[in-house]
């Protein structure tokens, strides 16, 4: 399960089709009992359970309970490896859990985990809801790698529970490092955007809005911020309002670019930047090939903004690739 990446093709967890594969995984893990050629089927509809809903705590002790009934300890730490990834935890926490028996304590490890970080974005909120519990959070969050789609979409919604209990400025600086590592999402840009709008923060809606409308041509959040701006200029006290320029939409880029980058390899791959030759848009190829195809987005997408005609076709690829997860 380790290596089978299921959540990069994942968008939206699909409950109903999760809940089906969970039955059919609980009935047929009842039938091993008595015939264990059963065990690779509950096996098999458990990891469709997890694939198709990963935000059910019970899909992935269920897949878990598999490994258990084939006495499986590679498998189990297959699986919670992944949970722990999803969790947004660093799963080489599991490598000092090596003189632990997973067969007999595997279970109480899953349990805890949902005991302590709850899937569930309400249930999460129930026990974050102190200053103090908010403040740690955002501070493991700051230190987190969310290019795993599940991990991505699962904090998105917690971000939005921040929003909707009055923390503003911590949702936008959280859900702008989702976006640098999921760039695709044109849902939270445009959300993003419409509180900037608010908040009267100009250039920056249009930053969301432009982003959104990339990744979705066919919304046309961008082209209505901008008529909705001239429409203002009407008014006695508006101001005329301009697209922010080359060199703004730059850096715009330039620090998305670094909130993309994985925790676990900023200071040594920015280190190994700075001191490399290599132009950038040979690097932005360099991280595509090498799977960091969120950094190599942004460095393509600005190095486009400055007429680069090739890093043009490359962003397109790269925005193509995103949108077919």
């Amino acid at each position: 399960m380790a290596g089978s990446n299921i959540g990069a093709r994942l968008q939206h967890p699909r409950r109903s089709l999760g809940n089906r594969h969970r039955s059919q995984a609980e009935k047929f893990l009842t039938l091993s009992k008595t015939d264990s050629s059963n065990l690779k089927w509950a096996e098999q509809s458990a990891r469709q359970a997890v694939l198709h809903d990963f935000t059910q705590p019970e899909n992935w002790r269920i897949l878990l309970e598999t490994k258990l009934a084939n006495s499986d300890k590679i498998g189990m730490r297959a699986v919670l490896d992944e949970l722990f990834i999803v969790l947004g935890r660093d799963p080489e926490l599991l490598q000092q859990l090596n003189e632990v028996d997973l067969l007999i304590s595997g279970r109480n490890l899953m349990d805890a985990a949902f005991l302590i970080d709850p899937i569930d974005p309400d249930k999460w909120w129930e026990n974050t809801q102190s200053k103090e519990e908010v403040e740690a959070f955002i501070s493991r969050v700051r230190e987190l790698d969310f290019t795993d789609a599940r991990a991505n979409i699962l904090f998105a919604r917690r971000m939005e529970r921040l929003l909707e209990n009055g923390y503003e400025e911590e949702y936008l600086e959280l859900t702008a490092k989702l976006l640098a590592q999921r760039p695709s999402n044109h849902e939270a840009w445009t959300k993003m955007g419409r509180l900037h709008e608010r908040r009267k923060e100009s250039d920056k809606a249009w930053f969301c809005y432009d982003q959104a409308q990339t990744h979705m041509p066919s919304i046309k959040v961008r082209d209505e911020f901008k008529q909705r701006m001239s429409a203002r200029i009407d008014g006695q006290d508006a101001k005329p309002w301009n697209a922010p320029d080359i060199d703004d939409r730059v850096e715009f880029l330039r620090r998305m670019q670094i909130l993309a980058a994985p925790a676990s390899a900023n200071t040594e791959d920015i280190e190994m930047d700075i001191l490399s030759k290599e132009s950038e848009f040979n690097r932005a190829k360099r991280l595509y090939k090498g799977g960091r195809i969120s950094e190599a987005f942004f460095i393509a997408r600005r190095l486009a903004a400055e007429g680069d005609s090739e890093a043009l076709d490359l962003a397109n690829q790269i925005k193509g690739e995103m949108n077919e997860e």
